[in-house]
């Protein structure tokens, strides 16, 4: 009975030790992270306004940590490919993922298999930005402001066009949200990508398009493009003098895209804190803040790594609402 008392006792220490060793050992994992190159995957093509915000967190942290950020754009199935390409990396702390909301809230319920499960393929760490969407249309259009458009749609259904950039994509779902409040019925243009959609309303081909604010602003300040409405509940700093869906007649018509930042499943938890808090440092930065402002960008930070996983499940069901009542399913 001794022996077997000493037995358990060596156990029961060999089980203290061997937890003291792992938690010293992830508080490390925090401490010393990184001791190589990070790095940091993007769905999105080089020059676009997410791969400059990429660019611009990569150059901040590698002030941080002494260490490289390399920029890897994946770009390919509205974001995804980057996503999925993550998703595979190894879980140690040297992987990171910056997507947009469409890859993890609104993509696993257009395509059939995007590669990944949003909800147990990555580790949230935490939002950046929130884009809101700008509804446009050529200066020469016939309606200058939202209520003249939807008198104008409704007196001819399905006769005014809107371009997309794609379909299943947030400008594709939120013109058929606006849609839904307004009673307008238009018919849908879709295109690959921003660039392919603002032409075409440009040169007149399609009546208007609802893209992100970062994507139209350009074209806004040249007076090339006329915004009607933007996306939001209270105007923008980004367009002051642009009016929002919900001040012209649609109370809490706020809806827009957001970037946020992953590891893959299983990373540290030590890892994930660090970029979480260093990520809090960047953003609220005054020069940062003032350069997502140009980038057509509002900074939006989560209070956790937990609040963000939690407003991940809140948008990935709403979207998911979104695409049943449209059909937008990818052929």
């Amino acid at each position: 009975m001794q022996l077997f008392r000493r037995l358990a006792a060596l156990a029961a220490c060999s089980v203290v030790a061997s937890i003291a060793t792992a938690t010293a050992h992830a508080a490390d994992a925090g401490a010393d992270w990184p001791q190589r190159p990070v790095t940091l995957y993007l769905g999105f093509p080089p020059g676009t306004s997410t791969d400059m915000v990429a660019r611009l967190l990569g150059e901040q942290f590698s002030k941080r940590w002494g260490q490289p950020v390399i920029v890897e754009n994946k770009p390919g199935v509205g974001g995804s490919l980057g996503a999925a390409t993550a998703a595979r990396m190894p879980a140690d702390g040297y992987t990171l993922l910056l997507s947009a909301s469409g890859p993890m809230s609104i993509n696993p319920h257009v395509y059939k298999n995007v590669g990944y499960d949003s909800a147990t393929s990555f580790a949230p760490i935490t939002q950046t930005t929130w884009l809101p969407y700008a509804l446009v249309v050529r200066p020469d259009f016939q309606a200058k402001s939202l209520q003249e458009l939807i008198a104008l749609a409704r007196s001819q259904p399905g006769k005014l066009t809107y371009a997309s950039t794609g379909v299943g994509t947030n400008s594709h779902l939120i013109m058929a949200m606006l849609q839904a409040k307004t009673g307008m019925t238009l018919t849908h243009v879709p295109y690959k990508g921003s660039s392919q959609s603002q032409a075409d309303v440009l040169g007149g081909n399609v009546d208007m398009t609802f893209d992100t604010l970062a994507s139209e602003l350009p074209m806004i300040q040249s007076k090339r493009l006329m915004p009607l409405a933007v996306s939001k509940g209270q105007r923008t700093d980004l367009a002051p003098d642009v009016p929002t869906v919900a001040e012209q007649g649609f109370p809490n018509f706020e809806v827009g895209a957001w970037l946020g930042l992953f590891a893959p499943a299983g990373t540290p938890d030590a890892v994930v804190r660090k970029v979480f808090d260093t990520t809090q440092q960047v953003m609220n930065d005054p020069a940062v803040r003032q350069k997502m402002i140009t980038l057509g960008s509002e900074v939006r930070l989560s209070q956790s790594p937990e609040a963000f996983a939690a407003m991940m499940r809140d948008d990935y069901a709403m979207w998911g609402k979104v695409v049943e009542e449209t059909g937008a399913k990818s052929q």
